[in-house]
């Protein structure tokens, strides 16, 4: 499935607390890549992204029981345009120290056992 731009349009979304939970409903849905709230009204979503119109249009309507695909069609190539030209800005690497976590750095490991190299013949004897 490529990318498309699906325009739904919403009948409630006349409160900004009706708008939030149908954002939530959109971004929820996997393959979406933006959504925004367009039209005159606000009763308008804008998905952009690799998604089912069907059953987008159908979670929509659980909720809000009117829910009306608008258009269906191809992404714009304006945006990729936009992308590009951000990619010609310069990076500055960040010279930040490393993160600090709280706890110092543990302490290096100590040896337990030391073997000493064996003395022929021995200084003590019982005999």
């Amino acid at each position: 499935m490529a990318k498309q731009k699906i325009v739904i349009k919403v009948s409630i979304m006349d409160n900004p607390k009706f708008r939030s939970k149908a954002m939530k409903i959109a971004v929820g849905i996997s393959g979406v890549e933006s959504a925004a709230i367009g039209g005159d009204n606000k009763d308008q979503i804008e998905v952009i992204g690799e998604v089912d119109p069907y059953r987008l249009a159908k979670q929509l309507r659980k909720r809000f029981c009117r829910a009306e695909l608008v258009s269906v069609g191809p992404v714009e190539k304006k945006e990729e345009k936009k992308k590009e030209e951000k990619k010609e800005e310069a990076v500055v690497p960040c010279s930040c120290p490393p993160p600090y976590y709280g706890y110092p750095p543990p302490p290096p490991p100590i040896p337990m056992c030391v073997t000493y190299p064996c003395q022929e013949p021995s200084p003590c004897s019982i005999m």
